[in-house]
């Protein structure tokens, strides 16, 4: 198996946290429950096969993706191809940082996989052909970061309010609330949550609990043993009551079966 990752250089890596590319992954499995990370990606299939995305129950085929497609922020659960036989480049966002390469706010592609030439334009599909071309890796990793930083740079704007916002949510986790939030950044609940929804894609109120639910799952991770009353104490829960219902919301599992399931990848677990 290939698996290749590059940290992009300045000023793109203010916007994106890094490309991933990777080849003959082949495990035993066929389709994988993904969980909500708090990330948006772009997803070049180098293959010239379609992939799919299946019911969450019955694994039945709901929509098909070819070539290029967008994945918004993810509220809830998906389920999609374990990457068997897939030749992938991927584009990571940092969280909340996708706004400035898309055409639209970005709750309108929450919960959504989007042909990518719909959100980022035809020349994104230009894009999967020069990265075609590309022979080696490093060559594919210097091209994207090239024509990038080129296409978008005078798109590459941030607005402070937001990034202090999603700052905060990722430094402190367990302590925030909502309502000091909106007071330090000088804004309304109101204005906050719109401002927010157009950037990031979720309210502060469900960014921040995608965020804890993400910290479960490191706490899950490096821990040999489990308590769950300690996890969810850690993870910035007020009870394990709490914990357990947000655990089933972005996981559809309980965490002692999440436990029993675990696969060879954070937040992917195999279903089919």
């Amino acid at each position: 198996m290939i698996f290749e990752t590059h940290i992009p250089t300045f000023p793109i890596n203010q916007f994106i946290e890094s490309f991933v590319y990777y080849k003959g992954y082949n495990p035993d499995h066929s389709v994988d429950r993904f969980l909500p990370d708090g990330y948006t990606y772009v997803v070049f299939d180098l293959t010239d096969y379609p992939k799919f995305i299946y019911d969450n129950h019955s694994l039945k085929e709901i929509q098909s993706c070819r070539n290029v497609w967008f994945s918004g922020i993810r509220e809830k659960y998906i389920t999609i191809p374990s990457g068997r036989d897939s030749e992938m480049f991927i584009i990571y966002f940092l969280k909340g940082k996708a706004y400035p390469f898309v055409e639209m706010p970005m709750n309108e592609l929450t919960d959504f996989v989007v042909d990518g030439e719909l959100v980022m334009s035809n020349e994104i599909l230009n894009m999967r052909e020069k990265l075609l071309e590309c022979l080696t890796v490093q060559e594919k990793f210097l091209y994207a970061e090239q024509y990038l930083t080129k296409a978008f740079s005078r798109k590459l704007i941030t607005n402070p309010f937001v990034d202090y916002s999603i700052n905060q949510i990722l430094q402190n986790p367990c302590q925030l609330s909502i309502n000091h939030l909106s007071e330090k950044v000088g804004y309304s609940q109101k204005h906050l949550i719109k401002i927010f929804k157009e950037h990031v894609g979720v309210t502060p109120k469900v960014f921040l609990k995608i965020i804890r639910f993400q910290k479960a799952l490191q706490e899950i991770e490096t821990h040999k043993t489990v308590n769950w009353t300690s996890i969810a104490f850690e993870s910035g829960y007020y009870d394990q009551a709490h914990f357990i219902n947000d655990f089933k919301e972005f996981s559809g599992f309980t965490p002692n079966q999440y436990l029993k399931m675990q696969s060879d990848f954070a937040n992917y677990i195999a279903v089919g």
